[in-house]
């Protein structure tokens, strides 16, 4: 998984690993989806390639893009600060 999230999860209740700690620090691509298939995991990648590949092979995963993350900022900034307002241009 995105290693900058498992204490986050952790914390969340989620039991969660790196692949790192799978032993499969620069492993390719389709070696980590194949790894999330064998043990039923859920892949949480950054990666569109990782994504992809999971899609292809029927592996649960979750695509964390820049644009997720944006787009999950904005709508906690407009919760917390309602009078906060985005500039255009």
């Amino acid at each position: 998984m995105y290693a900058g999230l498992k204490e986050y999860f952790l914390v969340l209740g989620w039991d969660a690993s790196t692949v790192q700690e799978a032993g499969l620090q620069g492993a390719k691509d389709s070696e980590v989806v194949e790894y999330a298939k064998k043990n039923d995991l859920l892949l949480v990648t950054q990666d569109s390639k990782s994504a992809e590949l999971a899609d292809l092979l029927d592996v649960r995963y979750v695509l964390i893009s820049n644009a997720v993350i944006a787009k999950v900022a904005v709508e906690k900034i407009t919760e917390r600060y309602p009078d906060l307002t985005a500039k255009k241009g």
